[in-house]
């Protein structure tokens, strides 16, 4: 292994490695492809990071040399920021692409010259059918969380990207589960791969320094509920995952005003907006995140020591998932999931698949005396978080880097005929706001401005109108409104 990763690596406190690490490193520093199959939080990402930042050469001419896809936005951020520090003392140009962004700064960026793209499918399809990224010098190929891919409908695009690359190159799939297309996909693009899985084959998909809660509690009074969990003894950064993008806003918000320093993550936000709120998670001005299942993959934020789900989730997978960004890297973690009385049944599901022996949730409310005893919560905790604990800097504190990004707009100024609007009283002056004035005038002369004399003149009758002087002007005759029959009962009187 090349001595300025390991040198890296030392740096940021990396020094053993993981199981999966151990016995994927040998083969695929070799060259050779591989499957590599573990659970969530044991540090794949290192485990194909390293071979394809070994590989790569330096300087190189510009044209990305390995290719890392990933399901999502936040993961894509994620890899890239890990392999970008283990490569620092390399000189390699590493580059994220993913959607949210505007096209032109990934655009320049591959023009500049990059060694290693981490993206998203669809962007890195976007880019490459506009012929702005180039694939075929890429000799190293890795698809992470490739079950996730499968679950958000990306594997037509994988297999789009496969036929792109150059068939003599290293192919790695990593991924926590193996389903059956995923095992078809690794068959069909990969030569002769070595399948590695980390763990004993009746280990289970859940750390086990991880505790487990089930609760079956009621809609109405989760929030208080959860309040009063965020304020167990020895609560770090927490993780609270719902089922809907308004819910997880609407409990970010009502967090916000009891006090806590939270945060929400979800699809109806701007990229900046999400990046935003990770950024401020991992440095600690915020302490919660509500999210939905788009942070729930692959995001690995040290501290993690609570995850709660606000629902019963979907499926074993997705509660799989969700848990696992606590109890990583041998820490201990704590998981407590929410089960209304009709997800009781979907909850039984999950328990006899990953034999969680917990099929019945204990009936709780936000004043059971067994939830203070099992999460260790003061008994005076009530459902706001007392001013003395209000340490954290908020979301507010975290610089939203999208506002520095857009020139701020000068402010747009009325004008008549093209030129710059000015007041009569001077330049400088500017109409004050409010309902325009309108002035009368006569033959385009302000009436006001006319002196008196002038107004009677204008309203008589000229003495030598059509006369012998016939200098005159003839005055501006005044239309009178009539109504309807004036001006035939008047012009009977004429006749007579």
């Amino acid at each position: 292994m090349n001595p300025e990763i390991v040198r890296a690596l030392g740096e940021a406190g990396i020094e053993h490695t993981f199981a999966i690490q151990e016995l994927t490193l040998p083969l695929a520093l070799r060259g050779e492809d591989l499957i590599g199959q573990a659970r969530t939080g044991t540090g794949k990402t290192l485990g194909f990071g390293v071979p394809v930042l070994h590989r790569l050469q330096v300087p190189g001419d510009g044209t990305p040399q390995a290719l890392v896809v990933v399901p999502t936005r936040e993961l894509c951020v994620q890899v890239a920021r890990d392999l970008t520090d283990a490569g620092k003392h390399l000189g390699i140009r590493t580059l994220a692409v993913y959607g949210g962004r505007p096209y032109e700064q990934q655009i320049e960026a591959l023009r500049s010259g990059v060694d290693l793209v981490i993206g998203t499918p669809g962007r890195l399809l976007d880019l490459a059918e506009q012929q702005h990224l180039v694939l075929g010098k890429v000799r190293a190929l890795v698809l992470d969380e490739a079950d996730e891919m499968l679950d958000l409908g990306f594997l037509p695009d994988i297999e789009r990207i496969l036929h792109m690359v150059p068939e003599q190159r290293q192919t790695m799939l990593f991924s926590a589960t193996m389903p059956g297309p995923i095992i078809t996909l690794a068959r069909t693009f990969l030569r002769q791969p070595t399948h590695i899985r980390a763990e004993q084959a009746d280990a289970g998909a859940i750390h086990e320094r991880t505790k487990q809660f089930v609760y079956r509690a009621h809609a109405m009074d989760k929030t208080e509920l959860i309040a009063r969990a965020m304020q167990a003894n020895g609560r770090g950064l927490s993780m609270i995952f719902t089922r809907t993008k308004r819910t997880a806003q609407k409990l970010s918000d009502e967090l916000t005003e009891r006090g806590f320093a939270a945060a929400a993550v979800h699809g109806d936000l701007g990229q900046g907006a999400r990046e935003q709120a990770l950024r401020a998670f991992r440095s600690g001005k915020v302490d919660i995140l509500v999210a939905t299942d788009v942070a729930a993959r692959g995001i690995d934020v040290g501290g993690v020591t609570h995850v709660v789900n606000l629902q019963c989730p979907d499926d074993e997978k997705t509660y799989v998932h969700r848990i696992g960004r606590t109890g990583r890297a041998g820490r201990e973690g704590v998981a407590i999931t929410l089960v209304d009385w009709d997800e009781e049944p979907r909850w039984k599901m999950i328990s006899d698949t990953l034999g969680l022996d917990k099929p019945e949730p204990v009936e709780t409310y936000s004043t059971s005396a067994h939830l203070f005893a099992d999460l260790d919560i003061p008994s005076d905790a009530t459902g706001r978080l007392p001013l003395s604990k209000r340490t954290r800097a908020g979301l507010a504190a975290e610089p939203d880097e999208d506002a520095k990004r857009k020139p701020r707009s000068k402010p747009r100024r009325r004008t008549r005929g093209g030129g710059e609007g000015k007041s009569a009283e001077g330049d400088g002056e500017t109409r004050p706001a409010g309902r325009r004035q309108r002035r009368r005038t006569r033959g385009g002369v302000d009436a006001a401005a006319q002196p008196a004399e002038a107004k009677a003149d204008a309203t008589a009758p000229a003495a030598g109108d059509g006369g012998a002087d016939g200098g005159g002007e003839r005055p501006r005759r005044r239309r009178r409104r009539r109504r309807s029959g004036e001006g035939a009962g008047e012009a009977g009187a004429a006749e007579a």
